[in-house]
């Protein structure tokens, strides 16, 4: 069970003309096992937008409502929540910090700070206030600058033709979030040419294009097409002022029920097309991103960008490809070594023993190899749990010997211990003494052999025992013929 999150954290910060992600929020990410959606909201700062999100986080407070005009989000924060409709999903909520506050006068990272929106999410709301006029688009001006900040393919900073622009504009479509433009303090009616129209009729007229040339028109069209082009799919809500004026730097703290009943039922319908609509973040490939994934890509795109170079989502998934997949090695090796704990407590096993011990640690391990794993298109990296599971497999084996050999020596030295004795005290040293010795001796190997769980080089040691002792045998043999011969030389002669 994941910690819940009471309160939204930086993820981003912006300081002092750098991005740098924050370690404490890569961790909460890193945590997080779960799939992801991501709701990123941008916008000029002071329009409201914290109010939204506290509201997806179905929280009366959280994100800094910006009542002084100063801004009080620096970068982009972050709030996760499990997600009210999809089970075992977690909602990550992302809040922009003001785009174009004149405080901070670095308009250069802003534009970074919405490129990263657009990377990490999977539905993006635009917010704005008053109307969609000339000026609310252009303040999407990042928008036309998105193909010189965001790269699809590691090879696509080199294509230039016509061609490969607009397969690269297809490309781009591919990854890129829903949008949703939320309009705020709108105060018209929702009609052209006196026609009444819906929000998304409103929005498409706005991004209608002019006919003829000039820089003019070439300037009011660039942010349309760019918006047309990269956000297929599009949504706009319109909400009425939510109370009057003096009551408007209060507002994170009024009561719903004083704010007016249109606002709040924008608002509702809005929260629920959120919910239902905002699909799971995936990356190139159609992979699902987990929270853990979401946190490789943050760290990778943000210092991709701190070094001055352009984002490229094949090589952050490549990236991120390569970290998981390195983790799914690791953790199928911990998985088949944990498996074998079990067995190597027993040693000496016999063969068959560790043998179904292996088979099954090692389908364990790559069973956590496959639901960890990620993008292993070659299967380099199962290779890899291959080859790391057979060199430990390996080493148990010999293991498995030596206690093997161990026990046995140990048992042989404690059973021929007697007779050695016997030699000694020169038992064996009298005429028939061979047989003797030949008695005890098959008796010792038949209590040897008697003895269960010697492991697999029993008989091995058993015969290098055997041969050690030729030499011994052959003397009390020789010994006895002589004591025999002698006997029989002092019979005869007493018979004479």
């Amino acid at each position: 069970i994941h910690l819940t999150m009471d309160s939204p954290m930086c993820l981003v910060e912006n300081a002092d003309g750098e991005l740098h992600v924050v370690p404490g929020a890569i961790k909460y990410l890193m945590g997080l096992n779960q799939q992801v959606v991501v709701v990123a909201v941008v916008g000029l700062y002071r329009t409201g937008k914290s109010y939204l999100m506290n509201k997806l986080a179905g929280k009366r407070k959280g994100f800094a409502l910006g009542a002084t005009i100063q801004s009080k989000t620096k970068g982009i924060w972050m709030w996760c929540v499990p997600h009210p409709e999809k089970r075992h999903h977690t909602l990550v909520l992302l809040d922009t910090e003001g785009l174009g506050d004149v405080e901070k006068g670095d308009s250069k990272n802003d534009a970074w700070i919405f490129s990263l929106a657009i990377l990490l999410s999977s539905t993006l709301v635009y917010n704005s206030r008053g109307t969609i006029d000339n000026q609310a688009v252009e303040n999407l001006q990042y928008v036309s600058e998105l193909t010189e900040r965001i790269k699809v393919n590691s090879s696509s900073a080199a294509s230039s033709s016509h061609d490969d622009e607009e397969g690269g504009d297809a490309q781009f479509v591919q990854f890129f979030p829903n949008f949703v433009w939320t309009i705020r303090d709108f105060t018209l009616l929702l009609e052209i040419d006196g026609r009444n129209v819906t929000e998304d009729e409103y929005l498409e007229h706005s991004l209608e294009l002019r006919k003829g040339g000039g820089k003019k028109n070439l300037m009011y069209n660039l942010p349309r097409e760019c918006i047309r082009n990269y956000f297929p799919s599009r949504k706009c809500f319109v909400f009425p002022t939510p109370t009057t004026p003096a009551n408007m730097p209060h507002l994170d703290s009024m009561d719903e029920a004083d704010l007016c009943g249109s606002f709040r039922k924008v608002a509702d319908t809005f929260c629920r097309f959120i919910f239902q609509e905002s699909r799971t973040k995936t990356v190139k490939g159609g992979h699902k991103v987990t929270g853990r994934m979401l946190g490789h890509l943050v760290k990778t795109y943000v210092e991709t960008i701190a070094k001055g170079s352009v984002p490229c989502l094949e090589n952050a998934v490549l990236a991120m490809a390569q970290i998981e997949n390195q983790a799914a090695v690791d953790e199928g090796q911990a998985v088949y070594q944990s498996g074998m704990e079990e067995v190597k407590a027993l040693f000496p096993v016999d063969m068959g023993q560790i043998s179904a011990h292996h088979l099954r640690s090692d389908h364990q391990a790559t069973q956590a190899f496959m639901k960890r794993s990620f993008k292993d298109e070659n299967g380099d990296f199962l290779k890899a749990l291959a080859v790391a599971i057979a060199k430990h497999y390996a080493d148990l084996l010999i293991q498995n010997e030596d206690a093997s050999e161990k026990k046995c020596v140990a048992l042989l030295e404690k059973l021929s211990a007697p007779m050695a004795q016997k030699i000694k005290e020169g038992i064996y040293a009298t005429p028939g003494g061979y047989e003797l010795y030949c008695s005890h001796h098959d008796n010792m190997v038949a209590q040897y052999r008697a003895e269960p769980d010697k492991g697999v080089r029993a008989e091995e040691i058993l015969e290098q025992f055997l041969r050690e002792k030729t030499l011994e045998k052959n003397s009390i043999l020789q010994a006895d013929k002589k004591l025999t011969e002698n006997e029989k030389k002092i019979h005869g002669k007493s018979k004479i």
